[in-house]
């Protein structure tokens, strides 16, 4: 069985993660799948998928903060003329999907952990992931 859909969402700062672990969770009860793969990918060029601590919020700043250091926002190096190349470069980086496993119907996920949407470009409305979905349904 695959089951796939799509998650939409609005960002609010330029860069930020938005914790998107409920709703995907919620994608998955609404299957029959108890055993498989899940996959969440980003459907952007400036925006990523990311697993990463969710108990102290200085994580979040510490990551975006590096990421600013290593990648600047302007750099008179940049060429795209959007003034977004930063955005293309963490998204890059960072990588626009994670799969998980699921048993017994649940994401294995560790116990700090949660599945972020990473903004790099915002603040954006209508920004998309898709949650897909491949496994046994219950019996």
């Amino acid at each position: 069985m695959i089951h796939t859909e799509i998650i939409t969402l609005n960002s609010e700062k330029r860069s930020h993660w938005i914790d998107i672990t409920a709703e995907v969770a919620a994608v998955l009860r609404r299957t029959a799948i108890v055993h498989g793969i899940l996959t969440v990918t980003s459907l952007h060029t400036t925006a990523a998928i990311t697993i990463n601590e969710n108990g102290d919020p200085d994580v979040e700043r510490d990551f975006f903060r590096k990421l600013d250091e290593m990648i600047p926002h302007t750099e008179s190096y940049y060429r795209h003329a959007e003034g977004n190349s930063d955005s293309h470069v963490k998204t890059s980086l960072i990588g626009t999907d994670v799969v998980r496993s699921v048993v017994n119907g649940k994401i294995q996920l560790g116990t700090w952990q949660s599945i972020y949407f990473c903004e790099f470009d915002g603040p954006r409305t209508q920004r998309r992931c898709t949650v897909t979905i491949v496994g046994e349904p219950d019996q």
